[in-house]
């Protein structure tokens, strides 16, 4: 990953400071119900509001679709960010087509004070990256820095289009990310093996593709990898698989041969008759599923295999659950393979880093999502990141 400016590249005292963050947080009536987003732009503020500099927070909140929707306004996060910083936090009424009352209420403000803008997608020109919103939202600030690693594979006006305009960096929650994902991917230490599940290989063409010239041994689980087996002639019952993909699958195998990158697929499978929790199950070998049943688990065997290509390696990303995690006793292959990555982990022998909505509740379903070298939440990002794109967000504020 090439170089990105930090906040070190800068001084904020006594600035206005513009920092693109991520407030798109859980909320139930009208309070905000995890904060796990508000607590990682804390160090950011801090260093920021320490030199009394103002802290001007840009994000988006659901799906307004360019319009104004008070159901949907960031006034109420602000008490909770408040709450999680510890200070007072200023809720600035916007009309991003006006932003002169803005201006003089960021003027008016303390110096050291957190300041939380209105919606950015309350203007259309959000999301598709607006020069002349990008524009406006400089006039509010001397420096941009962004926060927000979740966004940053969008190319809007506050996470591209502004940051082209004043002088940026990558917030601390962001340097950090960027730093793991580099340690995964960028410049792992080897040998690198990827674990990726997940229902679907149609979701994944790209990934996959990008990581067979990239990983030493590739770990194919979930439905995903009944697919695979399909492909080379295994009959995988009534399991999910996309059997119009199988020419796909062979192309990603024979590519995977080419580049030296060891494909692993289950050698058994724990296979059941209904897809609902604790449905009666059965241990198979791969070779001979019932034509009635569904692959729902990988088997002990399988299990054993993935933790022998873990012990080979160094560096290890993941993405997707190996089963059914979600359905008990179908979580097993998964749970046991997450402690033993943490267990890794913790013995200094691996550096694991995972991420995707699924992956991360997986983890935290086996108590070790705190466990991993790193974690990340940023779903769409994240796997964008693991398919070798470029992320707008992040390019931008990389030193020309």
């Amino acid at each position: 990953m090439a170089e990105f400016n930090t906040m070190d590249d800068l001084q904020f005292a006594h600035k206005n400071v513009l920092v693109r963050v991520d407030l798109n947080v859980p909320v139930k009536g009208k309070k905000v119900s995890d904060a796990t987003r508000l607590e990682r732009i804390v160090p950011t503020l801090r260093d920021i509001t320490k030199v009394e500099g103002k802290a001007i927070l840009l994000s988006h909140f659901g799906r307004p679709e360019g319009k104004v929707v008070p159901d949907l306004s960031l006034e109420m996060v602000v008490p909770a960010l408040a709450e999680v910083f510890g200070h007072k936090v200023e809720f600035v009424k916007t009309d991003w087509n006006d932003i002169s009352a803005a201006k003089e209420q960021i003027e008016k403000a303390e110096p050291g004070s957190v300041l939380v803008m209105e919606n950015t997608r309350f203007h259309p020109g959000e999301t598709t990256n607006d020069a002349e919103l990008g524009a406006r939202m400089a006039e509010l600030g001397d420096i941009y820095v962004n926060d927000a690693f979740s966004a940053a594979h969008r190319a809007h006006a506050s996470t591209e289009a502004l940051a082209h305009l004043l002088p940026n960096a990558a917030g601390r929650a962001m340097q950090r990310e960027l730093n793991a994902l580099a340690k995964g991917l960028g410049n792992p230490k080897r040998p690198l093996i990827a674990l990726i599940g997940g229902a679907k290989v149609s979701t994944k063409i790209d990934l996959l593709e990008h990581l067979i010239n990239k990983v030493d041994a590739l770990v194919i689980g979930g439905g995903m990898a009944n697919t695979f087996l399909h492909a080379v002639g295994i009959s995988v019952g009534r399991s999910l698989c996309e059997h119009d993909l199988a020419e796909t699958a062979h192309r990603i195998m024979e590519k995977a041969a080419d580049a030296r990158c060891t494909i692993l697929l289950p050698i058994d499978a724990v296979v059941a008759w209904k897809f609902e929790a604790n449905a009666p199950n059965r241990l198979y070998g791969i070779d001979a599923i019932d034509p009635d049943g569904m692959i729902l688990d990988v088997g002990p065997t399988t299990i054993e295999r993935i933790k022998g290509a873990i012990d080979d390696a160094s560096t290890l990303i993941w993405n997707g659950p190996l089963g059914a995690f979600e359905l008990n006793p179908f979580d097993k292959g998964t749970v046991e393979i997450a402690r033993y990555v943490a267990a890794r982990t913790k013995s200094e022998l691996l550096i694991s880093v995972a991420g995707g909505g699924d992956t991360v509740a997986a983890l935290a379903h086996a108590g070790v999502k705190d466990k991993f070298t790193y974690v990340s939440t940023a779903g769409g990002a994240f796997l964008e990141w693991m398919e070798g794109k470029k992320l707008p967000g992040v390019t931008a504020l990389q030193p020309l």
